[in-house]
This record gives C-alpha cells, structure tokens and sequence, in this order.
C-alpha cells in the first residue's frame, strides 16, 4: 500500500513537471520541423490575418493518410490555426463577424469543409490521442464553408495559407498537390 502511495505521487509529480516545463520545451521543438507563418491583408476596407505552423511534407503522402479524409484537421501543426478581422466580413458567402477565430478544416477528396470557431484551445489536440483528436467544440463553431478541391500539378512542400486577389479576395490553403480556395468580402 505504501509502495503504491509513493508511486502515485511520482507519476503527480511528473505530470505536473511535464505541463509546467515539458510544454513549453515541447512547442519550442516542433516549431523547429513546423515554423510560424503570418499571412496579412490590408486592403478594401479589411484587415485579415492569419496565424499558422507550416509543417513539411518530406516524401509523405498528405491527404487521405497523414491527414486523413473526412475527420476535422487542427490546419497546420503545434498549436490552431487562428484568423482574425478587424471588420465584419462576407466569407464563402456567410457573414463572419470581426474577431479572432481558431480555423478548422475537413479535408474530403472532392470537397473541403472549412470551419470558423469562436474559441481558441492551446494545443488544439489531445495529446494523449498523439494528435489524431482534436480539442474543437463544436457547439462554438461561427460558420462552417464547403469549397471544392482544385488539384495542382506540382507539389507544394509545406503547408501554404495566404491570401490571394484577381477579381475576387480569396483565403488559399494549399499543400502537396491540392489547394482550396474560400472568397472572401467586405
């Protein structure tokens, strides 16, 4: 009975030295293999941005097996993917209000379903799960957007978001050889 008090309390101890130090030396090291990215917009009256860790592709098959079809994706690595406006803004035809979103997305083969939170969990995943669970609450999703899969012929190393403008304001999340493309209005 002592020697399982006395384990309990080691196996507390560790856990709490993991989540006070662990952590943090944990994200400083994955932001190695996946770098922060800013992509900024100023321009018709917006101003977007976006927040995200690009992760490589390094010779993996990306979509349908690293990131598997039809289960919601954290967008990148480390921690969510946030966007944020400082004006209410029309995006793929819904009206998202000004603010800070975490952003979430679920891959399909054809169509992708990109999704607009109102909270902003700290990893994103659970870490017990080795990140194939994702911290969402579904309940706080703002707006939720299917946008169709365009092929490209050639891959894209790491994981891309930026915002592109023809005709048309567009947020692009591109990497290996597919990209989606979300309009965006004022």
């Amino acid at each position: 009975m002592k020697f399982l008090k006395w384990l309990l309390i080691v196996v507390v101890v560790l856990v709490l030295a993991f989540f006070l130090f662990g952590k943090s030396y944990l994200t400083e090291q994955t932001k190695k293999n996946s770098p922060e990215q800013t992509a900024t917009y100023v321009n018709n009256g917006m101003d977007l941005s976006v927040n995200y860790s690009s992760p490589f592709k390094k010779d993996r098959v990306i979509f349908g097996e690293l990131v598997p079809y039809d289960v919601v994706w954290r967008t990148g690595a480390n921690e969510p993917t946030t966007f944020t406006s400082g004006s209410d803004i029309n995006i793929g035809g819904k009206n998202l209000p000004a603010g800070s979103y975490s952003l979430w997305t679920i891959p399909g083969k054809e169509t992708w379903t990109i999704i607009f939170n109102s909270e902003i969990p700290e990893w994103g995943v659970t870490i017990f799960s080795g990140g194939k669970e994702t911290t969402r609450n579904p309940e706080t999703d703002v707006v939720q957007i299917s946008v169709p899969v365009q092929q490209l012929s050639q891959p894209i190393e790491s994981l891309s978001i930026i915002f592109e403008e023809n005709e048309q304001l567009y947020l692009s999340l591109a990497w290996d050889k597919t990209k989606v493309s979300l309009p965006i209005k004022k």
